[in-house]
């Protein structure tokens, strides 16, 4: 199964990606925020980053388009403990 065009409705911003299905591409665009947020050391940039993480994405597909609720959990209070900026992924459709 080849990559289809998708494109990422955060409500800010759209941005075109390519990939194999809808959560697929929800996962991976949160995963780079994610990401993000683990490299930067400056704690001040990290509190600006975390306020701008998107709570609700779409999806937009050819035929469908999928829309995600996401919930982010700031886990762990020091620096190196277990996982830290976990989300998860509710889904709904719409057409």
């Amino acid at each position: 199964m080849g990559k289809r065009q998708f494109k990422i409705d955060t409500g800010i911003e759209t941005i075109p990606v390519e990939g194999h299905t809808h959560k697929n591409v929800a996962v991976k665009y949160l995963m780079k925020r994610r990401r993000s947020l683990l490299g930067t050391r400056d704690p001040i940039k990290i509190d600006l980053l975390y306020s701008k993480l998107p709570t609700n994405i779409r999806i937009i597909g050819k035929q469908l388009t999928h829309e995600y609720k996401i919930n982010w959990e700031r886990v762990g209070s020091s620096e190196y403990q277990g996982s830290r900026f976990v989300f998860t992924v509710d889904e709904g459709h719409i057409q």
